[in-house]
């Protein structure tokens, strides 16, 4: 990706490059918790063969399901909750201290090879040497393989069939469908038992959230994402999650257009002020600046809602299940609930 791409201060901007400016969270509603519907129980191999179409239009036909696939955090973290293990990570998985990085979900990072653990990382042959038989990520930009690295790509691609999986410009659900339509056909059980609580979770925090933003209609917030020098305001259109927040009820305080590459509108320091909110949703990924960070710039805090306490996190690269979803809606729930109107 160029420029402000994606949640365009998705992955890179903070480690150096603003590359990705930010790209995908924080712990809490982030899955890493709980686990998945595959943990402790790899999905049967296959004796049926693959037939898939990723996002790109490409059909992938193999002559039997495979077992040994490599995938971007978030997508492993997606389907492992629908009940298929990876073999290996590439993305986000272990935090500077060792922890597992809420990107990586309910994903064993003890059992799973990692091929990098930041944005601009793909261990080449460590990867060959595992023999990988499908690799799996998501796009943000159409055709865009997230975490496979340009100078890589040819190589990369010609040790195994690689599968794309669009995260922006669609609804959040048409998403989380495509995984679970991915994991079927690599031989997870969609009708498993915790498969199919994770959905039941889902749609029961989406009606909760209904019936707390419309108790709460005159409640605004605010999402955002910070580094040293900017202030990056979410565009709710370009993000899928904020989209189907607000399409179930949450007042968005954001920009009427994003600012080159989409997905923010980049603020200086001193326009932190730019939209009013009582409640303001924070990237808690490691990337961004935490709370504490970003305290130490006057104008963050003297907002409202920064005074007020209530900042909350914000899980910008969630994997997309349900379970996924099912936590993220309801810790946002349990905030909202005890936010109150001060602006």
């Amino acid at each position: 990706m160029t420029g402000l791409p994606r949640r365009g201060f998705l992955t890179g901007a903070l480690g150096g490059a603003a590359l990705l400016a930010l790209a995908a969270c924080g712990d809490g509603g982030g899955g890493g918790s709980e686990t998945g519907a595959s943990a402790g129980t790899s999905a049967s191999p296959a004796a049926r063969p693959l037939e898939f179409t990723d996002d790109r239009g490409k059909k992938i036909s193999l002559p039997a399901a495979p077992t040994r696939v490599v995938a971007q955090s978030a997508s492993a973290a997606a389907l492992w909750d629908f009940g298929f293990q990876v073999i290996a990570v590439f993305g986000p998985s272990k935090r500077p201290d060792g922890s597992r990085d809420p990107e990586v979900g309910a994903v064993d990072i003890a059992k799973v090879e990692s091929l990098g653990n930041v944005w601009g990382e793909f261990n080449v042959e460590k990867y060959a040497s595992l023999q990988p038989e499908l690799l799996v990520t998501g796009m943000y930009n159409s055709g865009e393989l997230w975490y496979v690295p340009e100078k890589a790509l040819s190589q990369v691609e010609t040790l195994a069939p690689t599968v794309g999986v669009q995260l922006s410009g669609r609804p959040l659900t048409t998403t989380i469908e495509k995984y679970a339509e991915l994991a079927a056909a690599l031989g997870a059980d969609l009708d498993a038992p915790a498969v199919a609580d994770a959905k039941t979770r889902f749609e029961a925090a989406t009606k909760e959230l209904e019936r707390i933003t419309a108790e709460k209609k005159d409640i605004k917030v605010s999402v955002v994402s910070a580094s040293p020098e900017t202030l990056y305001v979410t565009y709710s259109p370009d993000h899928p999650d904020l989209t189907y927040f607000k399409e179930h009820g949450l007042t968005l305080s954001e920009p009427d257009k994003p600012g080159e590459g989409g997905f923010w509108e980049p603020l200086s320091w001193e326009n932190a002020d730019k939209y009013p909110a009582d409640v303001i949703l924070y990237d808690a990924r490691t990337q961004a600046m935490t709370p504490e960070q970003m305290r130490a710039k006057p104008t963050w805090a003297g907002l409202p809602a920064v005074k007020a306490g209530q900042i909350y996190p914000w899980h910008a690269a969630e994997r997309y299940s349900y379970l996924g979803y099912a936590q993220v809606l309801e810790e946002l729930n349990a905030n909202l609930a005890k936010a109150r109107k001060i602006v």
